[in-house]
């Protein structure tokens, strides 16, 4: 078993991986929902391939923020995906974070990978 989704009553859902590791999603503005989760995923997924390849620079800070369009209709899968990479540190080139993004989309990152199969997903890198 890789993955084992409980519903807690009410609308709670714990979620627990092989490893015995746990996070908890609900519905209905009761908590993080799982449509939520899987757009904070990808962003996710990418910003870690963003600070792993800056491995060998000091990195102070790293985020990205999400814009997210969905369909109208059922099922409402994301259609647009707008994200902004914000990163700082000390001698961090844009050139090489730029590119750290683009081959996240490209080749590594596995979330946006799928998504991007429904959703255009757009980006931009701010080196601060």
């Amino acid at each position: 078993m890789d993955s084992l989704v409980e519903w807690n009553g009410g609308k709670s859902l714990t979620c627990t991986d092989k490893q015995g590791m746990t996070m908890d999603l609900a519905w209905g503005g009761e908590g993080v929902s799982p449509v939520t989760a899987t757009l904070h995923s990808c962003g996710a997924c990418s910003l870690i391939d963003v600070v792993v390849g800056l491995k060998n620079r000091e990195v102070a800070s790293a985020s990205v923020s999400l814009d997210l369009e969905r369909s109208d209709t059922n099922p409402k899968v994301f259609t647009k995906i707008h994200m902004v990479y914000r990163v700082s540190g000390d001698d961090l080139p844009e050139k090489l974070v730029n590119r750290l993004v683009q081959q996240s989309h490209k080749k590594y990152c596995t979330i946006s990978n799928m998504i991007k199969h429904t959703a255009e997903i757009t980006w931009e890198a701010i080196v601060e």
